[in-house]
């Protein structure tokens, strides 16, 4: 009876240490998602980001707010051997569906986001600076930092209309600009 009564505390002790084992992993180290009626939601983090390119496992990964992109890259088993590690800022922020594609040796690294100024000449809303956005008609430096501090508080412009949530920008303006911008 005393050796059930020990082996049962043993079993006890061994549960509870791999319990606080598993509490120590950071949410770099595994991504925490929890499966629901319509599929599976993010538990503890509310950033998705689409890892592609030379890492181990691309895909797409759910990071806690405030993650960078050496998270990012954590959460898909690091870099690949062929990865530029020279071409991709691990210091740099990451924003709420962002695709992260990380380049090859000898490949051309992706601007995150895209290009500020798209091929066919329009202004990204989620890359520009403010000279580029001033650029734009009726767009001054106070206006063009407001949208830019838009973007920073809320994160990337999914759709045009969403210059609408801008101080200073209604729906006049918007269709001024419709044509001259992208996201």
């Amino acid at each position: 009876m005393g050796a059930v009564v020990v082996l049962v505390i043993a079993a006890l002790v061994v549960t509870v240490g791999i319990g606080i084992v598993r509490g120590a992993v950071t949410p770099t180290d595994e991504v925490v998602v929890e499966p629901t009626a319509t599929g599976v939601t993010a538990r503890t983090a509310d950033l998705y980001v689409h890892v592609s390119g030379a890492v181990r496992t691309p895909g797409l990964y759910v990071l806690p707010a405030g993650s960078r992109v050496v998270d990012a890259i954590a959460a898909a088993g690091g870099f690949a051997e062929d990865a530029d590690r020279d071409a991709v800022n691990l210091a740099r922020a990451v924003q709420d569906g962002e695709q992260l594609p990380v380049p090859r040796l000898g490949e051309t690294a992706a601007a995150p986001g895209g290009a500020p100024v798209a091929s066919d000449g329009r202004v990204n809303l989620n890359t520009a600076d403010a000279s580029q956005l001033e650029e734009l008609p009726r767009i001054g430096p106070a206006l063009a930092e407001r949208i830019i501090a838009w973007r920073d508080d809320n994160g990337r412009f999914t759709s045009v209309e969403d210059l609408l949530a801008v101080p200073g920008i209604g729906d006049k303006m918007l269709e001024s600009l419709r044509d001259l911008v992208t996201v």
